[in-house]
């Protein structure tokens, strides 16, 4: 059976127009197509387990990581930084190594010494 349409005030019904209802299928096609083939544009997204390397103190340097992301992740997780991954203090770890790369720095609210180090300890006045 063909659909029907009345109108508002209760006047003769009649049938949508049937390009009407192909031009809007078109659209949704179209709409739908669109949405797949750009989802999947972006680069995948990387797992790296930082927990073999946070908390455990001094268990690997920058050598030991295969991308720079890598070792960053480590850095964020923990940012105290006993693996010593960000000598210079800027927040990026291991920038000499290759890619994929994550150079967002980490906030590392913290006195280092001199080489970049993380202060540990409260630092004692000189005796007088």
């Amino acid at each position: 059976m063909p659909e029907r349409r009345s109108t508002i005030q209760g006047g003769p019904a009649h049938r949508t127009r049937p390009g009407r209802r192909a031009s809007l299928a078109v659209v949704g096609v179209i709409a739908a197509i669109t949405l797949t083939s750009c989802a999947g544009n972006e680069p995948p997204e990387r797992t790296f387990d930082v927990a073999p390397y946070v908390h455990q103190g001094h268990v690997v340097d920058c050598g030991g990581f295969k991308a720079q992301a890598d070792a960053q992740a480590v850095l964020r997780a923990d940012p105290i930084d006993p693996n010593g991954l960000d000598r210079d203090g800027d927040g990026v770890a291991c920038p000499e190594l290759r890619g994929p790369t994550d150079k967002k720095p980490v906030h590392r609210d913290f006195m280092t010494d001199v080489d970049g180090a993380p202060i540990t300890e409260p630092i004692k006045p000189p005796p007088t």
